[in-house]
């Protein structure tokens, strides 16, 4: 394994060792890049030591670290033992900075990026891991913004729109390339034999539980979401031969026991203890999406709260007692964040990462040159010097979809747009420009869902980018809505430690949890004065949102169309894209 780095800490204020007889638990969070765990004791969700672990392969979406072979484009894989990793290095990293004694541990819960499929042999080897496979794409894990399936999502959709798949509508009508079913059907096509090798098409959620317990227990939230289970049933065998014959039998490669979240799927190893430096046989809690398992630790789980997951991407997510089709949502699910309410999420495929792609890409060096001596970083060095001008000042909009469209155009043939730019445009302007664009396609989602008949009646926030004050008042601004922000910097590891406490009887339901467990600054951003100049930009931005991605103009597809042939080395001219 190549070298990658840990980092732990034990928050200020807390005792160095737990007292007797506390009871903890451990919440783990795989991320894009990073996995990290967190010790919390459950009395009261007090946070007493955390680590994190930075994947040696991180996003594969260049070169097949096996044999140095070159990825096509719209490719993002991930290789498994960076997850063990986590395992191994950060859980004792965080017991360690925590002090407590590792027997006072009850149980573990865990948390992953979604949807990250992966093929596996019956006893859950991953394929890329078998003689012979590890050379093959298709025989590892694909990662959220896995976005080569677009063609297959595409057929996907046009199918069960022809023929009136009612599962259809609980998708906002469209199914996305990042999800379970257009990536496997992908591998069908583009590698049969690697497809013929699965015995199980697993959620990286799952599989990681399924290390953690020896038992595979398929999560009701990725299910629900990314894997079409509806009504405890996935897409009939008629619908998947249509698709394509040798597609037919696909539910056969999910078939498992469905968990519902905050039950136990299984106990600690003895294997899986040993390696983590924990108690064999506690609890350990059926898996669950980063952005769902954040809901009761941001106290976020009545009817109309709005969570949204700020990072890489962002995850929206809802409970409402409602049932109703929201157009582009990701998916409506019985039980998928909290028991007893449909569960509603939306997404944008790109907020970080955009903002990462333009200082790592587009930045002068001057800037970082400026940075460096002013001791800051260079996303704090643009947010300064943005942020001194008013509103509109900079003359730009841009199109937030440098990695696609989730919701609520749902397509990954989308890209970036800026508009309004001049020989004095500077970098920090738009810098601005792509951070309101994705306040912007947030707020396009907020009026989906009210448009639909669920209104959002409180927004709350979580994620990394809750560290950008000057960017989270944009969105409070954008909205108009006051925004609740969650009070721990590790949302979805303390989510995961509030279900592993479920899971261990120590509380009835992941909302009593929360209570508990969870913290929350309740309106810690309120529009401004600022928020009706965004009203005027806000009108722009949907206009260019409705030409490029309604079917006013396909140029966006054209070109990835024309990309995606010359970088295949294809001599004829790029097929047209239909809207």
């Amino acid at each position: 394994m190549s070298a990658a780095s840990e980092t732990s800490s034990s928050p200020a204020g807390i005792p160095a060792a737990a007292a007797a007889g506390d009871q903890h638990v451990i919440g783990i969070d795989f991320g894009t890049l990073s996995g990290r765990a967190i010790v919390v004791r459950v009395a009261d969700g007090a946070e007493l030591g955390t680590a994190v672990h930075e994947y040696a392969n991180a996003v594969i979406d260049d070169r097949l670290p096996a044999t140095g072979d070159r990825l096509p484009p719209e490719w993002a894989l991930q290789e498994p033992n960076d997850w063990l990793e986590v395992l191994r290095r950060a859980v004792p990293a965080a017991l360690h900075a925590s002090g407590i004694d590792p027997a006072t541990v009850i149980g573990v819960g865990t948390d992953f990026t979604a949807s990250t499929p992966m093929p596996v042999t019956a006893d859950g080897t991953p394929l890329c891991r078998v003689d012979g496979l590890a050379g093959r794409p298709h025989a590892y894990p694909k990662l959220w913004k896995h976005h080569a399936a677009q063609a297959q999502a595409d057929r996907i959709n046009a199918l069960a729109e022809e023929r009136g798949e009612p599962w259809l509508a609980r998708y906002g009508g469209a199914i996305s390339s990042e999800w379970e079913f257009a990536k496997a059907l992908q591998i069908l096509e583009e590698d049969p034999e690697v497809y013929a090798g699965i015995d199980h098409w697993v959620e990286a959620a799952d599989w990681i539980v399924w290390q953690l317990t020896g038992d595979y227990v398929r999560n009701a939230c990725t299910a629900g979401y990314k894997g079409i289970l509806q009504d405890g049933a996935y897409p009939s065998r008629d619908y998947l031969a249509a698709l394509n014959p040798g597609f037919a039998d696909f539910e056969r490669k999910l078939d498992a026991h469905i968990g519902q979240l905050g039950e136990r799927a299984g106990t600690l190893t003895d294997a899986a203890a040993a390696l983590m430096g924990l108690p064999a046989g506690i609890a350990v809690a059926v898996g669950n999406v980063d952005a769902h398992v954040t809901a009761p630790a941001a106290k976020a789980t009545a009817p109309g709260d709005m969570l949204a997951i700020m990072g890489t991407s962002t995850c929206h997510v809802m409970s409402s007692e409602t049932l109703t089709e929201v157009p582009g949502m990701c998916g409506v699910v019985d039980g998928g964040i909290v028991a007893g309410q449909w569960g509603y999420e939306a997404g944008q495929s790109g907020v970080g990462d955009i903002l990462a792609w333009y200082v790592a890409n587009q930045v002068p060096p001057a800037i970082h040159d400026a940075a460096r001596a002013a001791g800051r970083s260079v996303h704090e060095h643009l947010t300064e010097l943005a942020w001194a001008e008013p509103v509109g000042a900079h003359g730009l909009i841009a199109l937030d979809w440098h990695n696609g469209n989730r919701s609520v155009l749902v397509d990954a043939n989308l890209s970036g747009l800026l508009v309004g730019t001049t020989i004095a445009t500077r970098a920090e302007q738009v810098y601005r420009a792509l951070v309101e664009a994705t306040a912007f396609g947030t707020r396009v989602i907020v009026e989906a869902f009210a448009g639909a008949g669920v209104p959002v009646q409180r927004f709350f926030a979580a994620g990394g980018l809750l560290r950008n004050r000057h960017l989270m008042q944009t969105y409070a601004d954008v909205l108009g809505m006051p925004i609740s922000v969650i009070g721990s910097e590790q949302g979805p590891a303390l989510g995961s430690a509030i279900h592993a406490a479920v899971a261990a009887g120590a509380y009835p339901d992941t909302v009593a949890a929360g209570e508990a467990m969870g913290n929350v600054v309740h309106d810690a951003y309120v529009p401004g004065p600022e928020a009706e100049p965004y009203d005027a930009l806000y009108r722009e931005y949907r206009e260019l949102h409705d030409l490029f991605g309604r079917g006013g103009s396909d140029v966006m597809r054209r070109l990835k169309a024309i990309r995606r042939q010359a970088l295949a080395g294809a001599q004829q001219p790029a097929a047209e894209v239909p809207a």
